[in-house]
């Protein structure tokens, strides 16, 4: 059964124009110029349920304008699409009852109020058993460990408390399907890997269908068995991740902070391995997996010069979309 399907699915802005100088803002004023932005362009996609998918390219790419028109949110400007067997733009109440969604940047919490009455309005809006809400609320703050935070008003919680109760708000209805866009944004390592977890763990153990977009690395490969790139509002690849981690996601960021008087930073003989910025004590070096092992940097490091802090970071996921997009723009095929 598929989860998702689209077909050609497009929308198209109408912006103003912008006129230089002075005058020119006041003729926009007076009569302003349109323009038509294409955000999406005829995308055609299948996802199954079950799948854990990632939506991925840099700002602008149309991410967010596509999961809109598949939580009906928005209209399409043409196309068609079939989320759960419903069409989202025409039947999203109805929608509404099968799929979650955490926008990173918007929180379905009351501000004022604590979790707990947010998660008690929740279930009357979406008209759950009182018995099995209450099995399910509980299931959910065992597994998140939220209990600490329940009875405090959500503006007091931190980013990463907040963000474990929006996730568990999301789960309450038991959803089919879920949508996160940015859901580990701003958010410290330890926090983005408890989340990470749990939405793994909704996955395994519900069958529960994963769409998310993420500008983190991290999120891809320990979320998503398949990765959908898109750029300019058109989809530029559609793998499964394990391809992508191979070709793309090949290479390490190690960022040393050297001792003050410490001699500059040699790496010699080591292949693979390049000091590619420096500024003051701190050194970045790029790895490439495929020619040598993060293990193999560190023991070379740490036998030969004193460190007095280490970390290694995966690429920017904006750089590992634009190195995709060279490649299409030079004609060379983008398949892995």
């Amino acid at each position: 059964m598929k989860a998702l399907e689209t077909r050609a699915l497009s929308k198209t802005f109408r912006v103003k124009r912008k006129q230089a100088g002075l005058a020119g803002s006041f003729r926009a004023l007076l009569k302003p110029d349109w323009e038509e932005k294409e955000a999406v362009r005829g995308i055609d996609l299948d996802v199954e349920a079950g799948e854990t998918v990632a939506f991925l390219g840099p700002n602008g790419a149309g991410k967010s304008t596509t999961i809109k028109m598949l939580t009906g949110i928005m209209h399409p400007t043409s196309g068609k699409a079939t989320v759960l067997g419903f069409v989202p733009w025409k039947e999203r109440n109805s929608l509404a009852y099968r799929i979650g969604a955490v926008f990173g940047q918007k929180s379905q919490l009351w501000y004022h109020l604590p979790p707990i009455d947010s998660f008690d309005l929740i279930s009357r809006i979406y008209e759950l058993n009182r018995g099995d809400y209450l099995a399910r609320r509980k299931d959910l703050v065992d597994r998140f460990e939220l209990g600490p935070y329940l009875n405090t008003p959500v503006r007091k919680l931190s980013l990463g408390e907040r963000m474990r109760c929006e996730v568990a708000a999301c789960m309450l209805h038991r959803p089919q399907l879920l949508f996160f866009d940015e859901p580990t944004i701003g958010l410290d390592a330890v926090v983005k890997q408890r989340i990470r977890e749990l939405i793994r763990d909704r996955n395994k153990t519900e069958g529960t269908t994963v769409f998310l977009t993420s500008h983190d690395a991290g999120d891809v490969e320990q979320l998503c068995t398949r990765a959908v790139v898109i750029h300019h509002g058109g989809i530029l690849l559609d793998e499964p991740v394990e391809k992508l981690k191979r070709e793309v996601l090949s290479r390490k960021t190690v960022w040393l902070t050297l001792p003050e008087g410490s001699e500059n930073l040699d790496l010699g003989e080591l292949d693979g391995a390049v000091v590619a910025e420096r500024e003051g004590r701190r050194y970045r070096i790029a790895v490439d997996l495929k020619r040598t092992g993060i293990e193999q940097v560190l023991s070379l490091l740490i036998g030969r010069i004193r460190i007095d802090d280490v970390s290694v970071e995966d690429p920017p996921l904006e750089e590992i979309i634009q190195h995709l997009y060279g490649m299409r723009s030079k004609g060379e095929e983008v398949s892995l």
